[in-house]
């Protein structure tokens, strides 16, 4: 790890005071959470059960509406979350927010581990796979209730009413939850540091959100090399590497300091 970088970047935290983190499948992968479009990803990960499927479509609305069945086993099969953990990436971020240096953390994961690591001001603008609802009546159901339904298609229990209920993620063809992405602008807007992580930038439009920020530092972390080009001014650091292992590093030197 480069220790140089990884000083600049304490410079740059140091230095804010009002950090917005914008972060994708990579900052739950080190949990054990697949992403998508990588080699071991969830895309490419072979199941004789869908391989009939392209990947998009076992996640779309038409998926959920034309064959339920094949939805809901695919998501029993390949979203659980329940058991994962944060790793040291979501730790240090929710202390960051602690110590009031974070403002928010805008996430494109369904998986929650944000708020169970601690932080609070969380914009989950691809919504969360721990919330399910009836899509009849509204009624909100616990996150293990899909899990373990008895039937195939899980069905609403009020009275009268026998609604699908669904996960509270945004599928593909379906719109952002519009207050998630409303908060995540504003905040990113109202930012004096940005800091990118464990995204590839490449699903949208969640993606063209960080154009909104007009702060004075950014700070990309990436295992792959990833190219962002916002605005002009903007002082800018690029650290390759897994984001888990760099906040872990980073909170080892800034105990050190103490």
């Amino acid at each position: 790890m480069d220790e140089v970088k990884l000083k600049r970047l304490r410079d740059f935290i140091d230095a804010s005071e009002r950090i917005v983190f914008f972060g994708g499948a990579g900052v739950s992968t080190e949990s054990g959470v697949p992403d998508f479009r990588s080699k071991d990803g969830l895309y490419n990960q072979r199941d004789v059960r869908f391989e009939k499927y392209r990947p998009e479509y076992l996640l779309s609305h038409s998926c959920l509406t034309r064959e339920p069945k094949v939805y809901y086993e695919f998501h029993r099969q390949k979203m659980d979350t329940r058991s994962i953990q944060p790793n040291s990436a979501h730790k240090y971020l929710a202390a960051l927010e602690k110590q009031g240096k974070l403002t928010a953390v805008v996430t494109q994961n369904i998986d929650g581990l944000h708020q169970k690591a601690g932080s609070r001001n969380v914009f989950e603008i691809h919504g969360s796979a721990l919330r399910n609802y009836c899509q009849k009546c509204g009624a909100v159901y616990p996150e293990d209730f899909i899990f373990k339904s008895d039937e195939d298609v899980p069905h609403c229990k009020v009275p009268g009413c026998g609604g699908i209920v669904r996960p509270d993620i945004t599928l593909y063809e379906e719109s952002l939850p519009e207050e998630a992405v409303e908060g995540a602008v504003r905040a990113i807007s109202d930012a004096d540091m940005l800091i990118i992580g464990g995204t590839s930038l490449t699903v949208y439009p969640a993606a063209s959100y960080v154009n909104y920020f007009r702060g004075r530092r950014l700070a990309i972390i990436n295992r792959d090399p990833l190219e962002v080009r916002i605005g002009g001014g903007i002082e800018t650091l690029v650290i390759t590497d897994r984001i888990g292992e760099v906040f872990s590093r980073l909170a080892e030197l800034q105990a050190m300091e103490l």
